[in-house]
């Protein structure tokens, strides 16, 4: 370590964050201030005299950019046979919601999140934004290859086995989810009817988005119901993104 990022990391205020950051992602940050910005919720906004509230919703939007655009690369590469379809699975894999957040709580994020309010923590979502933030905040820091050598050799070779997540398969209902929590889109799976077809019971399940039925299906149990309308809800949003 330089004597400048010694002397930096001793008498800054900050240096439990600074050093926290060194410890989990191997680097010093330099302005510190937007990492700070990546933990605060839009509960515990800060009001800039320009009106704007300050929080890390906006690097969030920014580290969402930029951890799916390297994801996509390092996939590209790591898979040269592979076709997108597949890619397009293994990013999903990675960057999900409930992925996110479960590499959030096992770095310990958290602990660095301010709040306005503490029932918040209980969020499951938080965690994921929080990592996003950071990710955008790492990114205007120290720059994209910086921040690419970060996510490849910090986070996806630590903390993913990519073999097993070949083996894994997707829950069209988690991604229909996560997507709704991006886009910050009411989401809700309704059974709409129960029939008996020769002694076995069918259940007819929409999925409705904003309240709109896009997508329905029948199973013999609930939750295949909601996996099946999940899967076709998904089709037509990919195909109409």
């Amino acid at each position: 370590m330089s004597l400048r990022n010694f002397l930096r990391t001793y008498f800054s205020s900050n240096r439990k964050m600074r050093q926290a950051i060194k410890n989990i992602f191997g680097f010093y940050p330099g302005n510190i201030f937007l990492y700070k910005q990546a933990f605060r919720h839009k509960s515990a906004s800060l009001n800039h005299k320009s009106g704007s509230r300050i929080n890390n919703e906006r690097l969030e939007y920014l580290g969402d950019a930029v951890l799916g655009v390297v994801i996509a690369d390092y996939l590209f590469r790591r898979f040269p046979f592979e076709n997108e379809g597949f890619l397009t699975e293994m990013r999903s894999k990675i960057v999900s919601r409930s992925s996110l957040n479960k590499l959030s709580n096992k770095l310990g994020l958290k602990d660095f999140m301010r709040f306005s309010n503490t029932d918040i923590r209980q969020m499951k979502s938080v965690g994921g934004d929080a990592f996003e933030a950071f990710i955008g905040a790492l990114y205007l820091d120290r720059g994209y290859h910086f921040t690419r050598k970060i996510i490849i050799k910090r986070i996806v070779e630590v903390h993913f086995d990519l073999d097993q997540l070949v083996q894994s398969e997707i829950s069209y209902k988690s991604k229909i989810i996560e997507w709704a929590q991006k886009t910050r889109k009411k989401h809700q799976f309704q059974v709409i009817s129960e029939e008996t077809i020769k002694n076995r019971k069918q259940f007819k399940v929409a999925i409705l988005i904003d309240n709109e039925v896009i997508a329905e299906a029948y199973d013999y149990t609930i939750k295949g119901a909601e996996n099946l309308s999940a899967e076709k809800a998904w089709s037509l949003l990919s195909n109409n993104s």
